[in-house]
């Protein structure tokens, strides 16, 4: 066994025992990515597939991390044991995740909840992999439910919502987010809708809109073919009011999806968008090596000279790479 894999096996065990410096070092692994993060999710993946991952995203100050800091207030209380993966902007000084948010659930969260920063560091590809290796690491530990909270509306936010079981949108009052969110496609994937700082004025006007929307949605045949139809909480973050609604909405929905067979999909489809990410990598990876060859440098010198169309050079490069496959001689 490698030095990695010694040291995964070690931290994993340390973790399983509920080590909570070991869980910490554990994520630190998954998010570096390398040999030491695919041992780890060899060994967290038999012990996966049990814990409710529930995703929480929406525009910024929507009020999503005090939002989920009063659920990590509230479930431990009703005997669950929750963590958090708060997925944030990475720092433009250290390429760290900021940690402001988890700061403010800090606050909230009791001492049997875990909550985890993990950085965006400036692009969504890497979270394609850390991220469900975090959640799966949460899950194998014996933490349920799993909250993933995303910073914003784009992109990234999709591709996290993605990961979760049950996704959970937040707007405020005014929504101007609204336009913004509906193109990033976070009103197609909600599952639960929260209208946070339900006490200021517009918030029946957001409820409002959020309700003719839903009504298209069910028009135009989006809505779920079991008749599933996302409900609307009103919350005020601060003090709490809402999480009690909140938390029994996810829980229905649980028993929703479990009930019309839908949680497997759900499950099924993204440990399959998983293997694709990570085949993805591989090949990146594997393309990068073969480009950076003499054969790969005379191949793009004749496409930078018009002498060689770039399909004709991908083709070539592809059939190589294939070949060494094949061969076993790697792509060195």
């Amino acid at each position: 066994m490698t030095q990695h894999g010694h040291e995964a096996d070690t931290v994993f065990a340390r973790a399983l025992a509920g080590d909570r410096r070991a869980l910490g070092r554990l994520l630190s692994l998954v998010e570096r990515g390398g040999p030491a993060a695919e041992r780890i999710t060899e060994l967290a993946h038999p012990h996966s597939g049990r814990a409710h991952i529930v995703g929480i995203t929406g525009a910024p100050g929507a009020g999503k991390s005090t939002l989920t800091g009063q659920l990590m207030r509230l479930l431990p209380e009703r005997s669950f044991r929750p963590a958090v993966l708060a997925v944030d902007p990475s720092s433009p000084l250290t390429g760290g995740a900021i940690l402001g948010d988890r700061i403010r659930m800090d606050d909230l969260a009791g001492e049997s909840a875990f909550i985890r920063s993990m950085a965006t560091r400036g692009h969504s590809g890497g979270l394609a992999l850390a991220v469900p290796g975090a959640l799966r690491v949460f899950d194998a530990v014996g933490y349920d439910p799993v909250i993933v909270e995303t910073v914003g509306v784009g992109q990234v936010e999709v591709d996290v919502a993605g990961a979760a079981d049950t996704t959970v949108v937040v707007v405020t009052p005014g929504w101007g987010d609204a336009v913004q969110a509906n193109k990033a496609g976070l009103l197609e994937v909600a599952d639960i809708f929260v209208v946070n700082k339900a006490d200021r004025p517009g918030a029946a006007d957001a409820r409002r809109d959020l309700e003719l929307m839903l009504d298209l949605s069910h028009v135009t045949g989006q809505e779920d073919a079991a008749g599933y139809r996302p409900p609307i909480v009103m919350a005020q973050a601060l003090d709490g009011t809402g999480a009690d609604a909140l938390w029994e909405a996810v829980a229905e929905h649980r028993s929703h999806l479990e009930a019309t067979g839908q949680m497997a999909d759900r499950r099924r489809r993204r440990l399959r968008l998983e293997v694709i990410s990570r085949l993805d990598q591989m090949a990146q990876a594997q393309a990068a090596a073969v480009l950076a060859d003499d054969v790969g440098r005379q191949l793009l010198g004749e496409v930078e000279q018009r002498q060689m169309a770039p399909t004709t050079a991908a083709a070539r490069l592809a059939e190589r790479l294939l070949t060494d496959r094949r061969s076993g001689r790697g792509t060195g």
